[in-house]
């Protein structure tokens, strides 16, 4: 099985996150920060807006069940991809939407995605698309974040737990299990 990676940043990666879980094809989500210049950045330097990183999810899926294409898809109806620096209530060049292609093929099927999704919003979509750069693993606690917290935590509760069951009933036929 070829494995590949695609990485994109939605606003809150507990969010992003828990939708990609979810879905067949998809083997790992790890929640992590990306473009930005501080090595090795923690939760709260990310939270400050100063680092330059955006929260985003790296995703290991196989293209024989899912495609980049369809992962694009999902991603751009699973956030709002027409707020710059903002997803509801968190405001912050960490909670932009970007895609961060592995390779030139990603990239062109990047620019494809925001073409064909532009015809589902009312304003134009202002994800970006941004240049690989390191990768930095977000600590322990933020890796499947709503599956251990979800009914504890009221962000997740209000938020992230919305998100989903709507993401479930419109991708019923796509989820694991």
């Amino acid at each position: 099985m070829e494995k590949q990676i695609a990485i994109i940043a939605g606003g809150c990666f507990w969010c992003t996150e828990a939708v990609f879980n979810d879905l067949r094809g998809v083997l790992e989500v790890e929640s992590g920060y990306i473009g930005g210049t501080t090595d090795k950045p923690t939760y709260e330097q990310v939270c400050s807006g100063r680092t330059g990183h955006a929260e985003a999810v790296r995703i290991v899926f196989d293209p024989a069940e899912i495609s980049y294409a369809e992962i694009l898809d999902i991603f751009f109806h699973t956030h709002d991809p027409t707020t710059l620096n903002r997803q509801g209530g968190d405001v912050g060049t960490q909670y932009r939407s970007a895609i961060y292609p592995q390779n030139g093929v990603q990239a062109l099927e990047a620019e494809a995605a925001i073409a064909r999704n532009q015809a589902s919003w009312d304003n134009p979509i202002v994800t970006a698309i941004e240049p690989n750069a390191p990768w930095w693993r977000a600590e322990d606690y933020h890796q499947r974040y709503f599956e251990n917290n979800g009914s504890k935590n009221g962000y997740c509760v209000a938020v992230v737990g919305p998100k989903l069951a709507k993401f479930r009933k419109s991708y019923a036929a796509r989820l694991k299990g």
